[in-house]
């Protein structure tokens, strides 16, 4: 018999959900038909490469880490694993902006942490009242109680408010576009509460795990760069892969989903619309935003869909802009520099493209791209796009020195495109699975449930993927 499954949002979790099922429904010998519906006029989501001008331009996500295995296993199965490269072996470091200058990040820092205490007591990141805090740190008592706890909670109690201000704010709340005293610990860095607990000191912890790594093991400093890896033409070719491996007629484009209904007859879905075309399906996954899935989740599971109402999100926006390399003074011996909150400026920050991963520019030219936004900057969004790009070139000329117009620019925005890990997100997500193990034959995933990062996307699509087949083929 032959079954439908309708996959809503044509992104890298859709699209991973799809391929998925196909693949598992080969193996199980399921005669199964998949149809993605996505309402915008591509697929890919938030990832968008474009050549401009001889550039690569990403719009959105510039690459992805490999420490978590799910995009590269599903990189090997489409046979993309020539296509990966990783990032470029010079100046794998990153700038902070200290005061309006940019100092580097102390070597060793593993994200918010020091895995060696020297660079940091040489950096002029750090006061000498911070370096002593941050010094501490192994004194200070584990945390008793077992409750959650803000990312800014956690730093400010075992390593003071400037590694606070200075590192854990741009670099992990910046991942997330997010407020550090908002953001859930537990559902972000859970490896760092796991070693409160464990060892009571996470400097100790830290120093540990590093003296049993081999030397070409060690931490680098900031998102340890050497981990990620992209494409030769950008990551528009996963998204092109994955859509190469459906079936013809797998997916309709301008077709936005505005209800889902339970089908009373045969106890499966309907999905409604909204020009009120109505499809029939035996298993639904929905991988769009969590407040989109709210909304067509409505009227037929009322109490899921409140739960996934309270999931917030927040906007950001990319502006990449080109420059011939000898218009830019900075010797740009890093892969970027972050903005610490506490700064004022109009930037989270800014990644030198060109320098991160090769082939991203021509010979003797720059790519820049600045981050706009979030939950800190919300403001700056405020600005039509020329204000913007104005915003971001006045800071560009502050920290780099760069006083030419660039080649172009390209500002590219996503409005409720972050969703918020706050306090207690973990226990609310656990109450969606709840619900979602009463409504047969329903999925949904993304970044708002477990990982943002283009692996956690994959990972959470084929999830949903797996529960959906197995399902339709138990029943």
């Amino acid at each position: 018999m032959s079954r439908r499954l309708v996959v809503v949002g044509g992104g890298i979790t859709g699209l991973a959900a799809a391929h998925r099922a196909l693949e598992l429904a080969h193996e199980k010998k399921i005669d199964l038909e998949v149809l993605i519906l996505e309402g915008s006029r591509r697929l890919g989501g938030v990832i968008s490469t474009r050549k401009i001008e001889g550039f690569l331009v990403e719009d959105g996500p510039d690459g992805f880490i490999t420490e978590k295995p799910w995009a590269l296993e599903l990189c090997a199965r489409l046979d993309l694993g020539a296509r990966l490269i990783p990032t470029g072996t010079s100046h794998r470091s990153v700038y902070v902006v200290r005061r309006g200058v940019l100092q580097p990040l102390p070597e060793g820092f593993f994200l918010m942490v020091p895995t060696r205490l020297g660079p940091v007591l040489r950096s002029p990141i750090f006061s000498s009242r911070g370096k002593a805090r941050l010094a501490l740190e192994p004194l200070i008592p584990r945390r008793r109680e077992n409750t959650d706890e803000s990312l800014a909670s956690f730093v400010r109690r075992r390593l003071g408010q400037e590694v606070l201000d200075r590192v854990a704010q741009p670099l992990v709340g910046g991942i997330y576009g997010a407020d550090p005293e908002e953001l859930s610990l537990a559902a972000t860095l859970p490896r760092f509460l796991e070693r409160e607990r464990q060892s009571g000191s996470i400097l100790r912890a830290i120093w540990s795990e590093q003296r049993r790594l081999p030397p070409t093991a060690k931490a680098a400093s900031g998102a340890r760069y050497g981990l990620f890896v992209s494409f030769r033409e950008g990551m528009q070719e996963i998204v092109d892969a994955l859509h190469s491996r459906l079936p013809e007629g797998a997916v309709k484009l301008e077709t936005k989903v505005a209800r889902l209904d339970r089908n009373p007859p045969d106890g499966d879905w309907l999905v409604i619309t909204q020009d009120n075309e109505k499809i029939r399906s035996d298993g639904v996954i929905l991988t769009m935003p969590a407040y989109s899935a709210a909304g067509v989740l409505s009227e037929s599971a009322p109490e899921l869909s409140a739960k996934l109402k309270s999931i917030s999100y927040t906007s950001t926006a990319t502006v990449n802009l080109a420059y011939r390399r000898q218009d830019i003074p900075h010797p740009l011996d890093a892969f970027g520099v972050v903005v610490p909150a506490i700064e004022k400026r109009s930037i989270m920050a800014c990644t030198f493209s060109s320098v991160k991963y090769p082939g991203r520019a021509p010979d003797g030219f720059v790519l820049l791209r600045a981050f706009v936004g979030g939950a800190l900057q919300a403001a700056e969004l405020e600005r039509d796009d020329a204000g913007i790009e104005a915003a971001v070139r006045r800071e560009l000329s502050d920290l780099l020195g760069i006083s030419a117009a660039p080649l172009f620019c390209r500002v590219r925005r996503y409005p409720n495109s972050m969703p918020q890990y706050r306090v207690g997100h973990l226990d609310l997500i656990r109450n969606i699975d709840h619900d979602l193990n009463h409504l047969p034959a329903l999925a949904v995933a993304g970044g708002a449930y477990g990982g943002v990062g283009i692996p956690d996307c994959v990972r959470s699509g084929e999830k949903a993927a797996e529960k959906i087949v197995n399902e339709l083929q138990n029943a």
